[in-house]
């Protein structure tokens, strides 16, 4: 009867704990955006603040200035595809989705973002599919990548500031046909994080395209007369007015211009719709005429077989055939050995012999007992003739 009862309680305190347990914040799902772009121009998409709030529940009075934060992936993939980049400064700040497509990136993307709510941890989902078409004309023949060192590269993102930065690259330029390709931050390329002084910047590298060609003073920026001045710590040759100050600080020395020129494509196949004609009959494709596979599989046997005989023949003759010239070997090596053995034994037996002969008398130090104070040759100590009781040491 105990058990029952043991186990109604067990139960009964699972149930409080679940009760006691708070609920998880919903999760709301936005509907799908659709945009789309073009290659070799640059793609800036805003994930506003606004848009994810009014999906949030209003449990709080400060609901409108509540930090979010955006996370976001290409779909089933955990990172986003190599040519789009995320930037958020701040949970107060909207979050940048921006990069430039290529033509290897022409098609569908779907990318996931999700935003948290940081005081109610609530959250939102949305789907952005972003369709890439290739430009009409292609990549622009002429690029130029300016560096702009007193700014971030989130200020640059808004299409209002990329705007005012065309304006005045048309200035220096002195082409109207201008558009941006792509913005990258300095970070991005090796560049250090600035010191947390009021007024750094990161630095921000916006690249821009046209049509025509480069005018005579972005030329002379990048002349070697200018690369020279700048390797002096100088500023280049300018021979106009730079359009870019007070709103942008361009550092000349960092200018770059590319002359890209259209690569030829090649005349893919023709699709069609895939839906037959009306009254048109399905023609399939002629057969192939038969092949003669023999000789190809004969080659591809015997061949390998044909080495692999040679190479076996060749094992067999270095292991039987030639195992008397290995003996040979070992017994010129023997004979070698048992002369040098002979040859040493006789000359220690005529060193001996002529040791003997000497009439020099043996060295005190070899006989049995020695004196060296007396330099007698026989026991200094008297006493018995048993050895065995002489001490060791004299008293």
């Amino acid at each position: 009867m105990e058990v029952p009862k043991l186990l109604r309680a067990w139960v009964l305190a699972v149930m409080a704990l679940g009760e006691s347990q708070p609920t998880l914040p919903n999760h709301h799902v936005l509907p799908n955006h659709r945009v789309s772009s073009e290659t070799g121009a640059i793609f800036v998409h805003e994930l506003e603040r606004e848009l994810f709030q009014d999906a949030f529940l209003t449990g709080h009075e400060d609901d409108g200035a509540a930090p979010i934060t955006f996370q976001a992936h290409l779909q089933d993939h955990p990172d986003l595809p190599r040519w789009l980049r995320y930037i958020q400064r701040d949970p107060h700040q909207p979050g940048y989705l921006y990069g430039c497509p290529m033509a290897t990136e022409v098609g569908t993307h779907t990318i996931e973002v999700l935003a948290y709510n940081r005081h109610t941890y609530e959250t939102a989902a949305q789907h952005l599919v972003i369709t890439i078409f290739p430009a009409p004309g292609g990549e622009p023949p002429y690029q130029g990548e300016f560096l702009v060192g007193n700014r971030n590269v989130e200020e640059l993102l808004p299409a209002a500031m990329r705007d005012i930065f065309l304006q005045a690259t048309a200035g220096v330029w002195e082409r109207d046909d201008l558009h941006v390709i792509n913005v990258t931050s300095t970070l991005d390329r090796g560049g250090r994080v600035p010191l947390p002084i009021e007024g750094r910047k990161e630095g921000v590298y916006v690249k821009v395209g046209s049509r025509g060609a480069f005018s005579s003073c972005l030329a002379a920026a990048t002349s070697p007369q200018s690369r020279f001045r700048c390797s002096l710590g100088q500023q280049p040759l300018a021979s106009c007015y730079d359009t870019f100050a007070p709103h942008f600080t361009i550092r000349w020395c960092n200018l770059t211009l590319l002359q890209v020129w259209p690569s030829p494509t090649a005349l893919g196949p023709v699709w069609g719709s895939g839906v037959l004609e009306e009254g048109g009959d399905f023609q399939p494709p002629t057969e192939v005429p038969p092949q003669d596979l023999l000789p190809g599989y004969l080659v591809t046997l015997l061949v390998p077989l044909a080495v692999a005989a040679l190479l076996c023949l060749l094992l067999g003759h270095l292991m039987c055939c030639r195992r008397e010239g290995v003996q040979k070997r070992d017994l010129e090596t023997s004979d070698i050995q048992l002369v040098h053995h002979t040859t040493i034994h006789g000359d220690t037996e005529e060193l001996r012999h002529m040791a003997r002969s000497r009439d020099v008398p043996r060295p005190l130090s070899t006989l049995p007992m020695f004196n060296i104070r007396t330099g007698q040759r026989i026991n200094p100590m008297p006493g018995p003739p048993d050895g065995a009781c002489v001490p060791l040491l004299p008293q």
